[in-house]
């Protein structure tokens, strides 16, 4: 499924828009969202963010690897940039906390993101795409 220069511009750049991008996680306790930062697209198959808080999400991850990455920004939907402002993929991650996808996650982070607090412990979480909608059920492309 490759996504779009657009799509990628969109999610590569949520944080500095001001449009981060949801991720949804369910676990023992029920579910969770949280912002992640740092999401980015990995390539057409792939999302991928840095884990560094290492809280009820990644808790989570342990439990139930499938999530859900909602990018809401209803500005480019009114502004024509997207058909529907809302975006959905629907995956399933692997951790990596050390080797060559580790790194290659690291190597696409913001510079912002690479020195906050915490990077240098983080682990890279790369979210297989298994579909993506908007939020009328139209495929991305």
């Amino acid at each position: 499924m490759p996504l779009s220069d657009k799509i990628k511009s969109l999610i590569n750049n949520a944080w500095d828009d001001g449009y981060p991008c949801m991720l949804a996680t369910t676990g023992a306790n029920g579910p969770n969202i949280s912002p992640k930062g740092s999401m980015l697209v990995f390539d057409d198959q792939h999302l991928a963010y840095w884990e560094r808080s290492k809280k009820t999400a990644l808790e989570n991850l342990s439990h139930d690897r499938r999530v859900v990455v909602m990018y809401a920004n209803f500005k480019a939907q009114h502004d024509g940039v997207l058909e529907s402002g809302f975006l959905r993929f629907w995956g399933t991650t692997e951790l990596h906390e050390s080797g060559p996808v580790h790194q290659a996650i690291f190597a696409k982070l913001t510079k912002r993101e690479q020195e906050h607090t915490g990077a240098d412990t983080g682990i890279g979480v790369l979210i297989k795409i298994n579909r993506a909608a908007d939020v009328r059920g139209k495929p991305i492309m």
